[in-house]
């Protein structure tokens, strides 16, 4: 792979982003959304109506008389109530809307989305789901999704100076047809491009004497020896050596491993890879194969933990947080903070170190890799059943501001964060301009940690003061990232786009992605447990894929991709 300098990651996003662009006052919970299949509203007309209980765009409180919408949210396991939250308390002052939380588990976020869009029960606000851009445009043409184009041109202020600042995260946002269905999630988080992570605990290494491991035979030599060799000196056969889950993303627990044997990135590429051109899935590949037998060989020899394809990612923290002695060796995630409780007693998260990608056997050693860093399109969505879309819109841009992002993400100003002072220094080694004062990741109930949408530039990224640097999560993310993770990113030719598709394409998208992406999970798991052996089992997976009309699949991301390299 090639040694790509730092500026690749502009190149590559500016390159990437390039190639997307195109041509109630009161409870409203009864409210139901569009039929299916109903013409998509305007935002204008009856929706955006001048609405005397607004006052002026950019000011606050956004309405005179409260209003309530009802919001659905991801529970990130981060906040202790979110009624009683410190920001959620200081957000309804400012704006004078009221919430209506509908909080989901994050292992049931994939599950509820659907139902719920099924049901034609919306709320008001579906806020950060991940929302493919082949769903945006279904729902958004059924109507179900609001466009937004006429609300942001006449009652947006924070989103239209995000817009200003990055045109292209405009231009990423709009569909072909040239409608806008949500509002973005972007942050230029180094890190954040890099998610398929493995984190391994360096305490038990030092104690047994053993390297950080480089390939998966060195890996599955140091986890066997955490299983025998006592490495959290209890005198009890009581250590994990891995455990993860089987959530989508840099949490899925094939992710990191499979990378060893086929590029395989689960969420920027769609599980898909490219071959001169040719659009692929990593998942019929050979490696893909050697990787499940690998997976296999770790559980049959009881170095993978069964509660892997059962618990969700809080369950997982618990094993790590195991009271007394840690139990735990490796896990895959994002960062510490997924896996372990940044700042608490035990202080498991500064065991962490990140492992970097292992060179499979055939010479594979890759990062899987979002040119985007951390970009969702679907960062809020404005669904039918709003009364009110102008004041969901500017109760959803308001996260956009600084200062708002800041108590939202952190917590209160000189409690969870500061102006820097003029002799600190940043991530970057410039000035900082504001430094953090409690670590990121703890259960509280002061912020949000991160469940909403946020605009994040890199300069304001790195301007975190470095302080303390052995303990500040954001120094370690950022030096074990770069260090371990950048030098083996891909070729830019390697890497699908962000792919918009016609109508008639992103409904058999939904559809068939849904179908497979199913079954894959189901078939690890299996693969994993030994329900099914791999190579007795390779061809029936593969037929069943093809009854699946996988075929269809890649021809329909083949005719997109083609449509932007043109």
């Amino acid at each position: 792979m090639k040694k790509l300098g730092m500026m690749v990651i502009a190149a590559v996003l500016l390159f990437t982003l390039a190639l997307t662009a195109c041509s109630s006052s009161g409870n409203n919970s009864g409210d139901k959304g569009a039929a299916p299949g109903t013409a998509a509203p305007s935002a204008s007309g009856t929706a955006a109506a001048a609405d005397s209980n607004l006052t002026p765009p950019g000011t606050y409180p956004i309405v005179k008389n409260k209003v309530t919408l009802r919001v659905m949210a991801i529970d990130n396991g981060r906040i202790e109530d979110i009624e009683t939250n410190a920001f959620t308390k200081w957000y309804e002052e400012k704006t004078n809307v009221h919430i209506e939380w509908e909080f989901v588990p994050t292992n049931q976020a994939k599950e509820k989305l659907n139902l719920v869009l099924a049901s034609g029960d919306y709320p008001d606000l579906i806020m950060k789901f991940d929302v493919s851009p082949s769903q945006l445009m279904v729902y958004g043409e059924q109507g179900i999704f609001l466009t937004l184009n006429d609300l942001i041109d006449k009652q947006g202020t924070e989103i239209k100076q995000v817009f200003e600042a990055n045109p292209l995260v405009k231009e990423a946002l709009t569909a072909p047809n040239g409608k806008i269905y949500s509002l973005p999630m972007y942050a230029e988080c180094d890190h954040c491009s890099m998610p398929q992570k493995m984190w391994i605990n360096q305490t038990w290494l030092d104690k047994l004497g053993l390297q950080m491991p480089t390939t998966p035979d060195e890996f599955y030599n140091v986890l066997k020896a955490f299983k025998e060799r006592d490495p959290n000196g209890n005198g009890k056969a009581d250590e994990i050596p891995l455990a993860g889950v089987m959530q989508a993303g840099a949490n899925g627990i094939e992710g990191f491993l499979t990378s060893a044997f086929v590029y395989y990135d689960k969420e920027n590429n769609n599980r898909l890879i490219v071959k001169d051109g040719k659009i692929e899935p990593a998942f019929t590949q050979n490696g893909y194969k050697e990787a499940m037998k690998y997976i296999r060989k770790l559980y049959a020899d009881g170095l993978l933990a069964p509660e892997t394809f059962t618990q969700d990612v809080n369950q997982l923290k618990k094993l790590v947080e195991n009271p007394g002695v840690a139990i735990v060796g490796a896990a895959p995630a994002l960062a510490p903070s997924t896996i372990a409780q940044i700042g608490s007693e035990s202080r498991r998260w500064l065991d962490l170190k990140a492992v970097p990608p292992l060179r499979g056997p055939e010479g594979v050693q890759v990062t899987p890799f979002k040119p985007l860093l951390q970009y969702f399109a679907s960062g809020m969505i404005i669904t039918s059943a709003t009364k009110h879309p102008d004041v969901a819109l500017r109760w959803s841009e308001g996260f956009y501001n600084e200062e708002t992002m800041k108590l939202a993400q952190f917590g209160p100003e000189n409690v969870a964060w500061r102006d820097a002072k003029p002799d600190e220094v940043g991530i970057n080694g410039k000035p900082a301009t504001w430094t953090r004062l409690q670590t990121f990741g703890n259960v509280q109930n002061e912020g949000w940690a991160q469940i909403n949408p946020t605009y994040q530039s890199r300069e304001f990224r790195l301007g975190e003061s470095a302080v303390n640097p052995t303990e500040n999560q954001e120094v370690i993310l950022y030096d074990e990232t770069m260090n371990k993770y950048y030098p083996y990113i891909p070729d830019p030719s390697e890497l699908i786009p962000q792919l918009w598709f016609t109508e008639e394409q992103a409904a058999q998208i939904v559809e068939l992605k849904t179908t497979i992406n199913g079954y894959l999970d189901q078939m690890i798991a299996r693969f994993a447990t030994g329900d099914v052996k791999v190579d007795e089992g390779w061809d029936e997976y593969l037929k069943t894929l093809d009854g699946m009309n996988l075929k269809t699949y890649v021809d329909i991301y083949q005719q997109a991709y083609d449509a932007v390299k043109k």
